[in-house]
């Protein structure tokens, strides 16, 4: 492009925007990253009517009713959560805190505003995951709509949940020809009604007794909507979480190479877009693993499979906190007396030290689980190794006496957290340019108690700790990771993107200063940095407080991209 070209496309572009009415928004002097991945520059964003209608240089853009200087900041797209887990209670049993109601002459709720999602910068959340979904899916968006929200949802069917209304109780076996027929039309009707995929959680009830061929078959009717497939994986690590040395299903589950190469077959045989979410190299003696499974990937993207992953940024899972050691066979109200049960018989102590051991392996070693809370207050801030030391057991020894020494009705005597996958395992992943960013978490508030650190800090901490600190990416490609390249799998054309026309789906952040403080002793911190969120051109978070807004909308992919074409 010539220089007189170049003025003359400038002076256009300014005069259509100066000769039109006066802007909502105006934020001017920002630096402006488009989400892309390209270099950021200086620039102004206006906005009218919930979209963006001027992105460019400063000082070229009328008069608004708003103007909003950010100078020293930095203006990106709103961030895509690929996978959430935010307002599920409304799949069936909606929790109290999600209903409206009158709070100091205020219609409110305590959940809507997803005050946790939006102050880390989250627009648009992606639910209804591991293959749970409410039914049908129009009831679950009159729900919605009904009281309002603050970002955006997506919404999915649960492979799981259309299983059990295909199949119900039986469902521990190879699905028929007909249930298989059964689940695709109950996955049509929830695409027509307003879903944008499918989730599955092939490690959990009733999906780990499917099989590849009723994947490809079910996945295949997305087809028709070009929806998009989110699998949670049979195994995240050597074998699925349901396995022990005790079970009776012989060695050799799933693991984490296993499920990618399923995810492979399945978008390979359909060509439906597939995602390995939160995919993760779970277990001391599994750490590493993630270049195998990178390697995969890769080489299925590169002979033009359609295949993609997300992952949280925190080397431990478990959304409250919650690793239990003691195998889940060890049942009884008191769990002390069924522990010493267990114990007085050799033959069952045997398997349940056996069980013990390899759950300390799978949750990243002594060295790597903490007591988060237990009745004996002396416990609570230390790792196994530590109480192992003080204790001068073994480690199951010191597992074993933990739980003895806990409360009763709590398998494992009180709440533990395993730090299982390696931080190596996380950058690796992280480094990929196929990589989103995803929170696997939820709505939270403090009365919550031990909640993951992901709930409140997972983009921030994506950013600070990753890219800013460790260099596994660039801060452009962090950014992208959560902006342009989700939009791009989900299909989205008017998100994820600093563009003129787009939806004004935005966040304004002091790059120097934003980080996440949520740590899992103390999880209920917003994070720093994040000064200004719009959901469709509506403030959600003002100078880092979230504001209560409910402009979110139920947003269906095919449907848009109708619309759009």
């Amino acid at each position: 492009m010539n220089l007189k070209f170049f003025l003359l496309s400038l002076a256009v572009s300014a005069s259509s925007v100066s000769g039109a009415e006066k802007l909502d928004v105006l934020l001017t002097n920002g630096r402006i990253i488009d989400g892309t991945g390209n270099p950021w520059f200086y620039g102004d964003v206006g906005i009218r009517g919930g979209k963006i209608v001027y992105v460019g240089r400063a000082g070229a853009t009328p008069k608004a009713t708003e103007t909003i200087d950010v100078t020293g900041l930095t203006i990106t797209p709103g961030f895509i959560d690929i996978h959430s887990h935010a307002y599920d209670s409304f799949r069936s049993f909606p929790d109290e805190r999600l209903r409206v109601a009158e709070m100091d002459g205020r219609r409110e709720a305590k959940l809507r505003p997803g005050k946790n999602m939006v102050a880390q910068g989250v627009t648009t959340l992606v639910t209804n995951q591991d293959g749970r979904s409410g039914w049908p899916i129009a009831n679950q968006i009159s729900i919605l709509e009904e009281g309002g929200f603050g970002p955006n949802i997506i919404l999915l069917v649960g492979h799981g949940s259309i299983r059990f209304l295909a199949m119900g109780d039986d469902f521990r076996r190879n699905a028929t020809a007909a249930e298989i027929e059964e689940m695709k039309r109950l996955l049509r009707r929830g695409m027509a009604e307003g879903a944008s995929g499918m989730s599955a959680g092939l490690e959990y009830v009733p999906g780990r007794w499917s099989n590849t061929d009723e994947m490809i078959q079910v996945v295949g009717a997305l087809k028709e909507y070009d929806g998009v497939f989110v699998e949670h994986e049979r195994g995240s690590g050597e074998g699925p979480m349901w396995w022990f040395p005790s079970s009776p299903e012989p060695k050799g589950q799933a693991g984490i190479l296993e499920s990618v190469n399923e995810t492979i077959r399945i978008a390979e045989a359909t060509g439906v877009t597939c995602v390995c979410t939160h995919i993760k190299a779970r277990g001391a003696d599994f750490w590493g693993a993630s270049a195998a499974a990178v390697n995969l990937i890769q080489r299925a993207r590169d002979r033009g499979v359609n295949i993609w992953a997300d992952q949280y940024p925190y080397n431990t899972s478990g959304s409250d906190g919650n690793t239990t050691l003691i195998p889940r066979w060890v049942e009884g109200d008191d769990q002390r007396k069924a522990l010493k049960k267990i114990l007085a018989h050799a033959d069952s102590a045997a398997l349940l030290r056996a069980d013990v051991a390899f759950e300390i392996t799978r949750r990243g070693g002594p060295e790597n689980i903490i007591v988060m809370d237990h009745p004996k207050r002396r416990y609570v801030g230390k790792t196994l190794t530590e109480l192992r030391r003080e204790m001068e057991k073994s480690s199951v020894e010191t597992a074993i006496q933990i739980a003895l020494d806990g409360k009763k009705d709590r398998r494992g005597g009180g709440r533990l957290r395993g730090f299982s996958m390696s931080e190596v395992d996380v950058e690796t992943y992280a480094a990929q340019p196929w990589m989103m960013t995803a929170s696997d978490g939820g709505l939270a508030l403090p009365e919550d108690g031990f909640v993951h650190a992901r709930f409140y800090g997972t983009f921030p901490r994506k950013i600070r700790k990753y890219a800013m600190e460790r260099d596994a990416l660039s801060v452009l490609d962090a950014i992208r990771s959560m902006t342009s390249l989700p939009a791009q799998v989900l299909g989205l054309k008017n998100r994820g993107v600093v563009r003129e026309g787009n939806v004004a789906d935005l966040v304004i952040m002091d790059l120097n200063t934003v980080r996440d403080k949520a740590t899992f002793f103390e999880p209920h911190q917003y994070p720093e940095g994040i000064e200004y969120v719009m959901v469709g051109g509506e403030m959600v978070v003002e100078k880092s407080e979230p504001n209560g807004a409910l402009p979110g909308k139920i947003i269906t992919t095919w449907r848009e991209r109708e619309v759009k074409q």
